[in-house]
């Protein structure tokens, strides 16, 4: 059953409109808030004015109401942050973003609330602003906020060798800047809070479109001034998470916060405007690149420093920046590497990770070097791949260079020529010219790029898993990850099936939810697959073996001659010996007075498992994307797009498939026209789907998706993370293929996303450079 590709689980009840959603929850005396925001990119709050209609039942509190006057922790604590600022969940004193929440206003309607907001009249002293974070570090730079002698939030650096005297000697060396402009995210579903508070328990109760239950409740409780164990996190059906809603955002805090004063439910559900601004976004990265290579194109150097935009705060710490540094060798072999990352703050809205977390800023920087090296030295662009990557034979393949656990980053296997051949031939690319000559009878122009990638998927420390089966017969999985539609209780159910010899329709996966399992780490970093995975097959083995052992007793029989099939165990070969699994679980689970069964260890026929982190797994590929341009409108088509990706053991093909897309779709959006856009006053110009636009599918090509598997050790099924692939390389191929088409230079579009504008501006300059 593993590696099958089983329909999804969860699907029939979503499509049905059966889900629930933290806005589809309703309870007797709820109430709505919506937040005051603020209108300024920096500025001092002189004062908040509320005066309401006479009849309207709408009330406005600040900070000194709930006592959210105080900073928010970091969530990613580290000593190399030399500025660790976050805001507090209400800043009723300074504001540094648009969008940063100043109060709120609560409601018995939601349209109580809004209309309330007229009401609600703020006054400014506004500040200067730094907004391009390129010159957030210029002598002459506002600071970001008040107290700050300097907007550095962090400098980081790694490397190993010596790349500067590699560089100044080398024959061959690249120059390149680099431009990765600031992204959104786009999840069909916003964020969402609702809090109730049970005054005669003392407990909180916390409904939340998280990917991050556990750390809600962690930071809610301490910032509140309660015990982890009188607070309770359940993400019910969460619409998309994609990486913004791992991080606690204040609106969690302010919420919980309302509802003990209050002592009534309180619920707030993000307007699709609040999301351009309130929530975290992406990259923002900009900066040189150097890059020493010999005649034959072997890779000697690569020596790049960067800046990066954390935006106002830091609540996220530097783990994207790190991220981005920590992958910059590739699958490549790089005998000299030296990165230095300057991470600032800006007045916009923080960033944070968004899928793929800073590993698509590394890719297309390298991805761009490769394609630039081999128009120098006049060699297919393949080909100076070929010549660069790891052997085969060289794995586990370490780096000097510390992976987030602390100990040396080790790839752990791979083929990555294997790879990207294999993505040639899918690609049909002895026929691309034949295909450039047919477009171009319609004037049209055709490009293809190549882009390969590592990912290091999963993050430690542990994750479990416990399963139990009830007396009615039923598996009951409970782990502590939370699902954003990735197939979660498919997949679990699929591995528990595959053990205990039962049904899919015979299991219940329950995620989310701290009171039932009360340890639990972030859906996050492509980690569930090998993780989650790995305690739900360790505790599937375990009590299929206690099974056998209940039911060898009962029928005289040696454990290892016991099949379970069916939802029964059973003597291999012996037909009349079937004893249902609900009866060894009603056995287990004696009166008072009785005894436990032979074969049992423990009270009910459940057993629960930790899977400890064992390294990174990595995944690993090649994309080539081909696309068509309109010189007349500059309008850029993409017409094929191949993936070859391992992610190690398919433990669900039709699921990764599904991943795959979605990461596709993300990266083509991210290259051709997902830009936030801010003017000089650090206003933002981009608030609706009209100025930020995603890709639909009518735009999307038939993606070609081959897999190859390499087992990775690190966990015992071999399985790798596959949610953030499709994503990584997707700008670096798509780029790569405008540029073919244009007939540019290699290595000449360094920034994206890349607009028609663009183009047509390039194709313009081109012919008047050419005439």
């Amino acid at each position: 059953m593993i590696g099958e590709s089983l329909r999804r689980v969860e699907d029939s009840r979503l499509i049905t409109g059966r889900g629930r959603y933290v806005d589809d929850i309703v309870m007797d005396g709820l109430m709505h808030a919506v937040f005051v925001r603020s209108h300024e990119a920096h500025a001092v709050v002189d004062s908040i004015h509320f005066e309401p209609p006479e009849g309207s039942r709408a009330r406005l509190l600040v900070a000194a109401d709930l006592g959210t006057e105080h900073p928010m922790p970091v969530q990613n604590p580290s000593p190399i942050i030399q500025q660790p600022i976050t805001q507090a969940p209400l800043s009723d004193h300074e504001v540094c973003y648009v969008g940063q929440p100043i109060a709120v206003v609560v409601a018995p309607t939601v349209a109580e609330a809004l209309d309330a907001l007229d009401d609600v009249l703020v006054d400014y002293e506004p500040l200067p602003a730094v907004i391009d974070h390129r010159t957030a570090l210029n002598s002459d730079a506002p600071p970001v906020h008040l107290d700050l002698e300097s907007n550095r939030v962090a400098s980081i650096h790694t490397g190993f060798g010596d790349a500067t005297a590699v560089l100044e000697t080398a024959d061959n060396v690249l120059r390149l800047e680099f431009d990765q402009h600031r992204g959104a995210v786009g999840s069909l579903e916003g964020r969402g809070v609702l809090a109730r508070w049970d005054a005669a328990d003392d407990r909180l109760a916390i409904w939340t479109s998280s990917q991050s239950p556990h750390a809600v409740r962690d930071m809610v409780a301490g910032y509140v001034g309660l015990s982890t164990d009188d607070v309770r996190v359940t993400t019910p059906d969460v619409g998309g998470g994609f990486g913004p809603k791992a991080v606690v955002h204040p609106e969690e805090i302010v919420v919980a916060a309302l509802a003990m004063h209050l002592e009534t439910p309180v619920k707030w559900v993000e307007r699709r405007r609040e999301h351009f601004v309130a929530t975290i976004q992406q990259r923002g990265q900009t900066g040189r690149v150097e890059v020493a290579y010999d005649d034959e194109g072997h890779l000697l150097a690569i020596r790049a420093g960067l800046s990066h935009d954390m935006g106002a705060y830091a609540p996220y710490g530097v783990v994207v920046p790190f991220t981005t540094m920590r992958l910059m060798s590739g699958p490549y072999v790089v005998p000299n590497l030296s990165v230095t990352i300057d991470c600032v703050f800006t007045n916009a809205t923080p960033t944070g990770a968004i899928r793929g977390a800073g590993r698509p800023n590394a890719v297309f920087i390298l991805e761009r070097a490769m394609d630039a090296m081999a128009q120098e030295l006049g060699i297919d662009r393949a080909e100076v791949r070929s010549r660069n990557f790891i052997p085969s034979d060289r794995f586990p393949y370490s780096l000097e260079i510390k992976a987030s656990d602390g100990n040396l980053l080790t790839y752990d296997g791979g083929d990555y020529e294997h790879a990207m051949r294999a993505a040639i031939a899918a690609a049909d690319l002895d026929a691309f010219e034949q295909r450039r000559a047919t477009v171009s009878e319609h004037g049209q122009l055709l490009g293809y790029g190549i882009a390969s990638y590592v990912e290091d998927t999963g993050l430690g420390p542990y994750d479990g898993a416990r399963i139990e089966i009830l007396p009615s017969g039923e598996v009951v999985v409970e782990t502590g990850v939370s699902s954003q539609g990735q197939g979660h209780a498919t997949v679990f159910a699929q591995i528990c099936a595959h053990h205990l010899g039962v049904d899919g329709d015979a299991i219940t996966v329950r995620s989310g939810d701290t009171d039932r399992y009360a340890h639990g780490v972030s859906t996050v970093a492509s980690r569930t697959g090998q993780t989650v995975t790995a305690a739900v097959a360790a505790a599937s083995t375990e009590l299929a073996d206690t099974v056998r052992r209940m039911a060898a007793a009962r029928l005289e029989a040696a454990p290892e001659d016991i099949i379970l099939t069916g939802g029964v165990a059973m003597v291999v070969g012996q037909p009349g010996t079937e004893i249902p699994l609900s009866d060894l679980a009603a056995s287990a689970q004696p009166k008072a007075g009785g005894s436990s069964p032979e074969g049992s260890t423990s009270g009910g026929l459940s057993v629960e498992r930790i899977h400890r982190y064992g390294g990174s797994a990595f995944t690993f590929g090649t994309h080539i994307a081909e696309v068509e341009v309109d010189p007349e409108t500059g309008h850029i088509s993409v017409t094929r797009y191949v993936v070859v990706h391992d992610c190690g053991t398919l433990l669900n093909p039709m699921i990764v498939d599904g991943q795959i897309d979605g990461g596709v779709a993300h990266g083509i959006g991210n290259a051709l026209s997902e830009r936030v856009n801010y003017d000089e006053m650090g206003q933002p110009l981009t608030t609706t789907f009209m100025d930020y636009r995603l890709m639909s599918a009518g735009e999307m090509p038939q993606l070609i998706k081959v897999h190859t598997e390499t087992p990775s050790p690190t966990n015992p099924l071999g399985a790798k993370g596959a949610g953030e692939g499709g994503t990584i390389p997707a700008a670096a191929a798509v780029v790569s293929a405008i540029e073919h088409a244009l007939g540019m230079s290699a290595g000449s579009i360094t920034h994206y996303p890349v607009s028609s504008a663009w183009v047509h501006d390039s194709l313009r300059k081109l012919t008047m450079a050419a005439t």
